[in-house]
Order: C-alpha cells, then sequence, then structure tokens
C-alpha cells in the first residue's frame, strides 16, 4: 500500500512528519508520497512560494526512504484539487491500494470536498485521530458506513476508511510562521536542515 499525505507545507514540520511515520508504521505502507499544494483552493494563499515550500519538503524527507516528494499538484500547476490528484494517482498505479492521510478535522470536513465521493472511489482513507479527537456530523455515518481494518484496506484498492491513533504533537505552521516573524527561534519543532533554509531565504521575514 502506498499512503498519500498532500499540504501546504508552508513550512513542513515534525508534526508532519510524525503523522506519517506512525501511519505508515501501523498501516505497513510501503512509502509515503509527500504532495505539496501548488495553489489551495480552500484557503489564503501560503506565504512561502511554491518552489521554496517543494524544497522545504526535499530536505525535510532525505534521510527517510519510505518518505518521498511527489511534484505532480506542483507540475499541474492553477488550483490543486484532491480529486484531481487521486485520479492522476490511481491512473499511475493501477489496483495498488492507495491511503489518502488526514486528521480527523479534515475527515470531519471530508464530505463538503469537491467530489469527495469520486476521491473515495480512488483512495481508501486513513484518518489519524489524537486523544479526544471524534468524528462528528456526516462524518459519522461515512465512518460507521466505511471503517474497516487493515486487512480490508490491503485486500481493496479503495473505498475503506481506518483510523489511526497518533500522538498528539502541538505544532502548527501557523505558529510557526508566527515564531519566525516575531524572531523567535523555531529549533526543535522542524528538520534543522529545513530551519537553515528558513534563515537563509529569511522567509516568513525571520531574523533568526
Amino acid at each position: 500500500m502506498i499512503g498519500i499525505l498532500g499540504g501546504t507545507f508552508d513550512p513542513v514540520h515534525y508534526g508532519h512528519l510524525r503523522l506519517a511515520e506512525e501511519v505508515r508504521e501501523a498501516l505497513g505502507l510501503a512509502q509515503v508520497r509527500f504532495i505539496p499544494a501548488f495553489q489551495p483552493p480552500h484557503r489564503e494563499a501560503p506565504v512561502a512560494s511554491a518552489r521554496q515550500r517543494l524544497a522545504m519538503l526535499h530536505l525535510a524527507l532525505q534521510d527517510n526512504e519510505a518518505f518521498t516528494v511527489d511534484t505532480r499538484e506542483y507540475d499541474r500547476g492553477g488550483p490543486s484539487w484532491m480529486v484531481d490528484t487521486c485520479a492522476s494517482l490511481r491512473a499511475s498505479y493501477g489496483d495498488r491500494p492507495l491511503v489518502l492521510i488526514m486528521g480527523m478535522d479534515a475527515f470531519n470536513g471530508f464530505t463538503r470536498w469537491r467530489d469527495w465521493q469520486g476521491i473515495l472511489a480512488r483512495v481508501h482513507l486513513a484518518v489519524a485521530t489524537r486523544p479526544g479527537a471524534t468524528a462528528k456530523g456526516e462524518a459519522t455515518g461515512l465512518l460507521a458506513e466505511r471503517g474497516s481494518t487493515v486487512a480490508e484496506l490491503e485486500r481493496a484498492p479503495a473505498g475503506r476508511i481506518v483510523e489511526v491513533p497518533i500522538s498528539a504533537l502541538d505544532i502548527s505552521a501557523t505558529r510557526l510562521r508566527e515564531l519566525a516573524a516575531q524572531s523567535h527561534s523555531t529549533r526543535y519543532l522542524l528538520p534543522e536542515a529545513v530551519r537553515e533554509y528558513l534563515l537563509t531565504h529569511r522567509l516568513y521575514r525571520t531574523n533568526l
């Protein structure tokens, strides 16, 4: 099985990396493909450029052979709709099981994503759950209908949902940008190579 983790990664940090590692281990994923959005369609534009966010991802993932940067949204340009990305991935991997990784907050809004049914037709979902995080609203029924075991994910290419408990790391890209803008240390919150990239390129107006 192949894992998929999309996002703006503005910047990538240990919360992203630990999430991917714990889900990879729990599900026995052969690899996790990190897919940076070129243009997030439902939020304000990232502070760092697409090229800079891609460069930071390469730096962050260089020491883990199971992690790889996937540039298909960057290469495609325009708004990065996940249904289009999943269709592209399915075309690349045939019937191999694909698992889209997301947090419970994202899952609770999943039925408002563009063509969410089309996404589930092409991939499984792995919903990372931290202590106290629960499904709400329409997500509750979807989880009850599609909830599965790891073994069931392995037997089908798409369409199932599995919950994966993970460690609670209170790290956010928003907070990292705030720290950098205020000239506070970001050390130990993101990979050192990424922190050095922020310093070199003065991203987020940091003077660290």
